[in-house]
C-alpha cells in the first residue's frame, strides 16, 4: 500500500466513530477486563460484549455482569458504560473505550419477559433470540427451523418495547426471516458473514441479506476465519464480505462486529464452563476451537485501508465503520 493511502487510512480510522457490534471477554469473576483497552489501541470507540449464551446458566450470567460493570466503573479514566447513542460519542470525544453488553440467546430469561428490563437496566443493548441449536423461541443455525413461535413473536414485540435491538446472529434461516417480519424496529445480524462467499450454515443467504436491509437493519462481519472462508483469514477476507453486502444492499446495511474472544481456544473458555461442545457447536460444521483464527482488534485500520483501496468513499467508510450501528441504535435503543 502507498505510503500516502495508509496515511490517509490511519487518519480516517481514528477520526471515524469504530463501532464493534460484538466481541467477547472470558464469561468468568477475575476476568482482567482491561484487556479491551486493545479494542481502544485500536481505535475503536465502542464494543458489545457478550456477558452469556443459552448454555450459560443464569447465575452466571448475572455475576458476569455485575463483575463487568464495576470494573469498567472503577476505571473511568479509560471506559465508559453507555446506555445512550449520545453517551458513545461523549466517551469518544472523551478518549474513552464505550462499553455495552449483549446476551447470545433468551433460555436465559426463562419466560420471563421482566428480565428483559432487568438486563436493559445493567447496560444490555442487544440480544440473539437464539444460540445455533432449536429453543422455544424458534429454530437454530445448526438444528431444525421451525419457524418462530408464538412466544418469540411476543418476545420480538417487547424487545422492540424495552429499547433492546434484536439480533439475528445464530438463528436459523427461516427463524430470522420471521423475526425480520416481526419486528417494528430495525434488525441487525450483529457477527454474520456471507454464505454465497463461504458456504456455512452460521452465514447468510442472499434472502436473509435483503430482509436485514429492509428492516433498516446492519450486518457486521465478523472475522472468524472459519466463516470468512480461509484459514487465517483477516482484514482482506472481511473487506470481501463487506463488499457483497454493499453491492447487494447498499452500504448503508453493513458494518463490524469481530467476534474477537480474548481466550478462545476451546470450547470451555469460549462458554466460561465445561458445556456439550459437539453439541452447540458440530463438529461437522468445522468447528475447532484450538485451529480457528479470530481476527482481533488490531485488524480493524486494516478494514479501513482496505476500503479505501477498494475505491469506498469517506462517507460510505464511516457509514461502515459504525456509522450505520450507531443510526440503529438510535432506532432501537429507546
Amino acid at each position: 500500500m502507498p505510503e500516502s493511502t495508509a496515511e490517509a487510512a490511519a487518519i480516517l480510522h481514528r477520526d471515524s466513530l469504530v463501532w464493534d457490534a460484538h466481541s467477547c471477554l472470558p464469561l468468568r469473576y477475575g476476568t482482567d477486563v482491561g484487556v479491551l483497552s486493545r479494542h481502544k489501541r485500536a481505535a475503536t470507540d465502542f464494543v458489545s460484549i457478550n456477558i452469556g449464551m443459552d448454555m450459560t446458566p443464569l447465575g452466571d450470567i448475572m455475576t458476569v455482569l455485575a463483575y463487568y460493570r464495576v470494573w469498567l466503573g472503577n476505571d473511568s479514566e479509560r471506559f465508559a458504560l453507555a446506555g445512550t447513542p449520545d453517551s458513545i460519542s461523549r466517551a469518544k470525544e472523551a478518549g474513552k473505550l464505550a462499553v455495552a453488553f449483549d446476551l447470545e440467546g433468551a433460555v436465559p430469561l426463562g419466560g420471563q419477559f421482566g428480565m428483559l428490563d432487568f438486563f436493559y437496566n445493567y447496560g444490555v443493548r442487544q440480544m440473539h433470540l437464539i444460540y445455533n441449536r432449536t429453543n422455544e423461541v424458534g429454530g437454530g443455525c445448526h438444528d431444525d427451523d421451525p419457524g418462530l413461535s408464538a412466544y418469540g413473536r411476543s418476545l420480538v414485540a417487547k424487545l422492540n418495547e424495552t429499547g433492546i435491538t434484536v439480533d439475528c446472529s445464530h438463528a436459523g434461516e427461516r427463524t430470522s426471516l420471521d423475526i425480520m417480519a416481526a419486528s417494528t424496529r430495525p434488525v441487525v445480524f450483529s457477527h454474520a458473514n456471507v454464505r454465497a462467499l463461504t458456504d456455512h450454515p452460521r452465514n447468510l443467504s442472499d434472502a436473509q441479506i435483503d430482509a436485514c436491509a429492509a428492516s433498516g437493519g446492519v450486518i457486521g462481519i465478523n472475522g472468524v476465519d472459519l466463516f470468512l472462508g480461509e484459514p487465517g483469514a483477516g482484514s482482506e477476507a472481511m473487506v470481501r464480505h463487506i463488499d457483497y453486502i454493499a453491492q447487494r444492499v447498499g452500504v448503508a446495511h453493513v458494518g463490524l462486529g469481530l467476534d474477537y474472544s480474548y481466550e478462545s481456544d476451546s470450547a470451555e473458555a469460549v462458554a466460561g464452563a465445561p458445556v456439550d461442545e459437539s453439541y452447540w457447536w458440530p463438529p461437522g460444521n468445522g468447528y475447532d476451537f484450538s485451529a480457528m483464527h479470530f481476527a482481533p482488534p488490531e485488524v480493524l485500520p486494516a478494514v479501513t485501508a482496505g476500503l479505501i483501496e477498494r475505491g469506498y468513499s469517506e462517507p460510505d467508510i464511516r457509514a461502515v465503520l459504525g456509522g450505520n450501528f450507531l443510526r440503529v441504535a438510535k432506532a432501537t435503543w429507546v
